[in-house]
């Protein structure tokens, strides 16, 4: 499968990317982009979450009433979590959230996240571009010209580039990534993928991307 490549005014360069069937042709395999995808929002929890328990409650521990003769349950504490203000029973307490997932799985997650935007039409490629100083409305006048101004894009890129990430920073369904950082999540949240042409390259080049 090959893809045309454009230049940042969405002109047809005549040069054509061929797409590795390694990276962008295998089977999709959905329970490896699921497990993938999972531990991503897994490890993004702090897990800070706390409620208190009876004994961390500053509640005065006399005794509320007396033993019996009050036709009510006994009660001993305002700590108990039957009263309003009181301990919680089983609330959550602070924990780690993140799982170990194979190396294996995550390649195989990332590539079948790959496959599934070749074969939906979700890869445009760019050649390489710069900006010369952070300009967000150059960059959405490159987003009008390839066509995806308004969709949810992934720009990939081969190498940290500050003016590029800056001028697409404040941009509501824009992110830009640099090769190394491309994850499932990532792939499976855009609409469209947009590679420049060296980073394409690069990664077929190196399959192993997990």
């Amino acid at each position: 499968m090959e893809i045309a490549v454009y230049n940042v005014e969405g002109k047809d360069t005549g040069r054509k990317v061929s797409l590795n069937d390694a990276v962008f042709g295998i089977e999709p395999n959905e329970h490896a982009i699921y497990l993938d995808v999972k531990q991503y929002l897994a490890n993004q929890r702090q897990g800070k979450h706390k409620t208190k328990e009876r004994w961390e409650n500053a509640h005065s521990t006399r005794k509320i009433k007396r033993q019996k003769g009050t036709g009510g349950a006994r009660a001993g504490s305002l700590k108990s979590p039957v009263f309003v203000g009181g301990g919680t029973i089983f609330g959550p307490q602070p924990r780690d959230y993140s799982f170990k997932l194979n190396k294996k799985t995550k390649q195989l997650a990332r590539l079948s996240a790959l496959s599934y935007k070749a074969k939906t039409d979700g890869i445009v490629v760019v050649e390489d571009f710069q900006f010369e100083i952070p300009k967000t409305k150059e960059f959405t006048q490159v987003q009008k010209n390839l066509n995806v101004n308004g969709k949810k894009s992934l720009f990939v890129l081969p190498e940290n580039n500050d003016n590029i990430y800056l001028s697409a920073r404040n941009l509501q369904k824009t992110k830009v990534v640099t090769l190394s950082g491309l994850n499932t999540y990532n792939i499976v949240d855009a609409s469209v993928l947009v590679f420049s042409e060296s980073s394409i390259r690069l990664l077929q080049q190196n399959s192993n991307i997990a």
